[in-house]
């Protein structure tokens, strides 16, 4: 994924290769009215989620009336700028070169705990035929698993789910706590919905270290967000 921190967003070398995609994982350098500011973008129209931590999944074709509540979408549409907001939490960008299909999740510990994206692999497959194996899923930056600091009922609700206890690892100083790798929690989704290794492409960078990133668990603020984005050209 290319790392440049003089740019307002980053973007991953392998979906820079397809030539009808344009994406990007924004930086705290990046805001919502820069959508408007790119000439080679305009005609785009941003779809931005009223995100609730859910897996609620929506498909557009247009842009909507208002805005939707959930937290991933999809389209075979060019035109569309699909947009997640995180601040710790991970983004998601999938797309399927042969389809002509993309999707953006956003993807909490609640959204991995309910596998938001299983079920967005899953609507690929039913609604636009895709096949998981050709997928490409691009994971970019989040809090880190030496940094995500959560409680035990969160460990209690992913092991009952079937997930696996080696992602999470006890906090020496906090008692009772445990840091979670939510990265990797969304890697084995992947994984088990069919992906093949080389089509998740993952950015190992921590929000709450990087000063260029935003991370709610640092700054303590509900204002900053980041906007990664995915969207096809005509």
């Amino acid at each position: 994924m290319r790392d440049d921190s003089n740019t307002p967003y980053l973007t991953e070398p392998r979906l820079g290769r397809i030539p009808w995609l344009i994406h990007g994982f924004g930086t705290a350098a990046w805001t919502e009215a820069d959508f408007g500011k790119v000439r080679e973008w305009n005609g785009f129209r941003p779809v931005i989620l009223d995100q609730v931590h859910s897996d609620i999944i929506h498909c557009v074709d247009a842009p909507p009336d208002g805005r939707l509540e959930g937290d991933a979408l999809i389209t075979s549409a060019s035109g569309l700028f699909l947009v997640i907001k995180t601040a710790d939490c991970l983004p998601v960008l999938v797309a399927d070169e042969d389809r002509r299909v993309v999707a953006a999740v956003h993807c909490g510990w609640r959204g991995t705990w309910k596998r938001i994206l299983e079920q967005v692999v899953g609507e690929l497959r039913a609604r636009y035929g895709c096949d998981p194996a050709a997928l490409l899923a691009a994971l970019g930056p989040c809090i880190g698993p030496e940094c995500y600091e959560v409680g035990p009922e969160v460990r209690e609700r992913f092991e009952a789910a079937g997930f696996p206890a080696g992602l999470f690892r006890p906090n020496p100083a906090g008692a009772g706590k445990y840091f979670l790798d939510i990265r990797a929690a969304n890697v084995l989704g992947l994984r088990r919905a069919g992906l093949r290794p080389e089509g998740i492409l993952s950015m190992d960078a921590c929000t709450r270290c990087r000063p260029d990133l935003l991370s709610y668990r640092r700054d303590g603020t509900s204002e900053g967000r980041m906007y990664a984005f995915i969207g096809m050209k005509a």
